[in-house]
């Protein structure tokens, strides 16, 4: 797909603009079919808040673009041709990420391999060598370039590794990864969906981590503690319908907990590099592991926003049956279409509604709760 250059800005506009998420972004895509559309429908929109909606600044993005240039980066949208195929089927797909190096690598068989920061040197090297192995059998190794598994699995991977980051394309986290980073980008694939300039915060790391499970077909932990970060990654490549791999350990290293822990609860196994490009090599969409898989929803054909009325008074109205509805316990929007006995399109355009003035959170799973 060809954007114009005002489609495009107009695009990292609507995404930037406050309680705009892949969710609501996609919503308003399909509603008013441009981002220059949607932007200037937003005040309208948003006119349930005590203050007046403003979109972001167009100065602003400007600065965004200059930044992205400067980083010799370039700007990837979720429906052009070369957006990575399966992380285009999550429905919290980065609508807008940025990168730098060889997006064709992207279109390969991807397997992510996360693990813990403070690995052991058995661990560090065993998943050195098994990412040079997948690297060799034809398959990307995805990972997030934090200390420990993650640096082995891109070493090791190299020049056929995604390296996935918190920031924004132009700053370097952690520090020691300088050369490792710079290498991806200039031979693998380096991807942000953070503004350029974004320092890495606590919060971003758990959607760095559902684009590293959602490029994959399958996630591999190599070492992992108990409740660490890297489980989360392995929960949503559940949840994403991927295959979700370990390999085990002992049960006297912390370290191991969260493996064993995961092969408890459903995910496969794995103990060579052969059982694991046995189990993606024929991956079908329906994994082996059952992990914390969830049931989906009822799919939802956004294409129904762009036909619908909108009548004078209607959003505050629906706004305010869906906000009743609401509570903070998450509930699936399936649930609210049966209770509230409302179209589908008018419930999706509602908690659009509540999410531009900060009443609604998104859960995983296409669940929604009340802030």
């Amino acid at each position: 797909m060809s954007l114009t250059q005002a489609e495009a800005f107009a695009r990292i506009r609507l995404l930037r603009s406050p309680n705009i998420g892949p969710v609501s972004y996609r919503a308003l895509l399909a509603r008013f079919g441009t981002a220059e559309a949607a932007i200037e429908a937003l005040p309208d929109l948003g006119s349930r808040g005590k203050t007046p909606y403003r979109p972001a600044p167009v100065d602003r993005i400007e600065r965004e673009i200059e930044g992205v240039n400067a980083a010799g980066a370039r700007y990837l949208f979720h429906d052009q041709p070369d957006y990575p195929a399966l992380l285009g089927e999550l429905d919290s797909a980065p609508p807008i990420m940025t990168f730098r190096g060889r997006l064709e690598i992207a279109s390969a068989p991807c397997v992510a391999m996360v693990g813990a920061r403070n690995a052991s040197a058995a661990s560090v090297k065993l998943a050195r060598d098994w990412a040079g192995e997948m690297a060799r059998g034809g398959f990307t190794v995805v990972s997030g370039l934090a200390r420990g598994i993650d640096g082995a699995a891109h070493e090791g991977a190299h020049p056929a590794t995604i390296g996935v980051i918190a920031s924004g394309i132009d700053i370097i986290y952690p520090p020691q990864h300088t050369e490792l980073q710079e290498r991806i980008a200039a031979e693998g694939l380096l991807i942000a969906e953070q503004p350029p300039g974004t320092e890495p915060r606590g919060r971003h790391f758990p959607s760095r981590n559902r684009i590293i499970a959602g490029l994959a077909s399958g996630t591999l932990v190599v070492e992992a503690a108990p409740k660490s970060g890297t489980l989360i990654t392995a929960r949503l490549a559940g949840e994403a319908g991927r295959e979700v791999m370990a390999i085990p350990g002992s049960p006297l290293d912390t370290r191991s907990l969260g493996c064993n822990q995961l092969i408890r609860d459903g995910a496969v196994l794995v103990q060579s590099v052969e059982d694991v490009i046995e189990l993606l090599e024929g991956f079908t969409g329906a994994p082996r592991s059952t992990f914390r898989v969830e049931e989906p929803g009822a799919p939802f054909d956004y294409a129904e926003l762009r036909a619908m009325e909108w009548g004078e008074g209607k959003p505050v109205e629906n706004g305010d049956r869906i906000a009743a509805l609401l509570t903070k316990a998450p509930v699936g929007v399936d649930e609210l279409i049966r209770q509230s006995g409302m179209e589908a399109a008018a419930v999706h355009m509602a908690l659009l509604e509540l999410e531009l003035v900060g009443e609604l959170e998104r859960h995983a799973g296409g669940a929604v709760s009340r802030i």
